[in-house]
């Protein structure tokens, strides 16, 4: 981390119409990252895509865009945040190949984001049965062939929440980007798998602290989902989604990107068909389609499960399961009901219940027992 660009980078990313390209431009112009504060007007709107005005907010708002730089780098400290300059050497060195990568990324978790195989899995967020079995079909083979694969997607519902549960449970470490700050958690509902993924791999943000999830961020994010990626999955998807943006950065950055075939007249593989047509994506059908096209060497090497994780079951979690077995299946607040327990500690306790195998939440926080 080069501390002392840090708190002017920081600053630069707060300065609204100055993007990753044209920041980039203003620092490899002038220098560094603080000659931008200390550069006189007049000079500032001579360099390309500054102009008069874009030079005066810069000269008239330093002050205030280093105060909250300096918040900024404040509170990551005080939380125990990760926060990566594109500089230094911890940052991710496939999404610095991209020219629109964050000059910033904010992060917590406990990931070195250039050690092992990233791939990243997305889809639609309604995702089908079929869709959600072959994705964590697909993250089960990777996590017994591929040991360093490390699984990416967006912390959305569907697909992206599919792919990070059934990484932790095969322990492969997950990364999640998100279109907000890191002081935030969109939708609130999966707060519990993002803290859990803070254990094996990280919540990542280009935005700082007080950014809300506008729908703007959303497109911007999914650049970072396919730079850090050597490769793509996506599961299902309409013919418009955010999982196609996310295809179509991944080929302008040269990643691999593949895409699992549905039903002719599925709207929820529409999309994903049409990427197979116009050559935009490799058609597969297993983890193992996704190993022999990246040409990683297979390793016949299962880890071993943690038995107390996956064995060991609290009282609540027994009465959990005696429920939901008496039942059949119970949206959550029927089971709230039910248990008469709080909605937020039964959501977490769900959560380590489907990270040990024994149960599965199905569209509309359905949940049902597996075993």
């Amino acid at each position: 981390m080069n501390k002392p660009q840090l708190r002017y980078q920081v600053g630069l990313t707060l300065i609204k119409g100055i993007g990753p390209i044209l920041a980039k431009n203003l620092i490899a112009y002038l220098g560094d990252a603080e000659a931008v504060f200390r550069e006189k007007r007049q000079n500032l709107e001579k360099i390309q895509g500054i102009g008069g005005l874009l030079a005066q907010v810069i000269v008239d708002s330093q002050h205030n865009l280093l105060k909250r730089a300096d918040d900024e780098l404040e509170y990551i400290d005080r939380h125990g945040f990760n926060v990566y300059s594109y500089i230094d050497k911890e940052y991710p060195f496939r999404l610095k190949e991209c020219a629109d990568a964050p000059i910033v990324l904010y992060a917590n978790g406990n990931i070195n984001l250039n050690n092992g195989r990233f791939i990243a899995f997305v889809g639609t967020r309604n995702v089908t049965d079929y869709g959600r079995n072959l994705c964590e079909k697909m993250i089960k083979e990777l996590s017994q062939q591929i040991p360093d694969a490390i699984i990416v997607s967006g912390l959305a519902y569907g697909t992206d929440v599919t792919a990070h549960k059934t990484a932790l449970k095969h322990q492969l470490p997950t990364i999640g980007v998100v279109a907000h700050g890191l002081d935030r958690m969109y939708p609130a509902t999966h707060a519990s798998i993002a803290k859990a993924m803070t254990h094996n791999g990280a919540v990542i943000t280009e935005y700082p602290t007080c950014t809300e999830p506008d729908k703007p961020n959303f497109v911007q994010r999914n650049r970072i989902i396919a730079g850090l990626c050597d490769a793509v999955v996506i599961i299902e998807s309409a013919i418009k989604g955010g999982s196609l943006l996310t295809a179509d950065a991944a080929n302008q950055y040269n990643r691999e990107v593949f895409a699992v075939p549905g039903r002719v007249g599925d709207v929820r593989s529409e999309g994903c068909n049409d990427l197979i047509r116009q050559n935009k994506a490799a058609l597969i059908e297993s983890a193992g389609d996704i190993i022999n096209a990246m040409n990683w060497q297979p390793m016949n090497h299962k880890k071993p499960l943690q038995p107390l994780l996956f064995n060991e079951l609290t009282t609540e979690e027994q009465t959990i399961l005696t429920t939901l077995r008496q039942n059949e299946s119970l949206q959550i607040n029927q089971l709230t009901l039910i248990l008469k327990l709080p909605v937020e500690k039964l959501f977490s306790q769900l959560i380590e219940l489907e990270f040990k195998g024994y149960i599965r939440c199905l569209p509309g926080n359905i949940y049902k027992v597996t075993m």
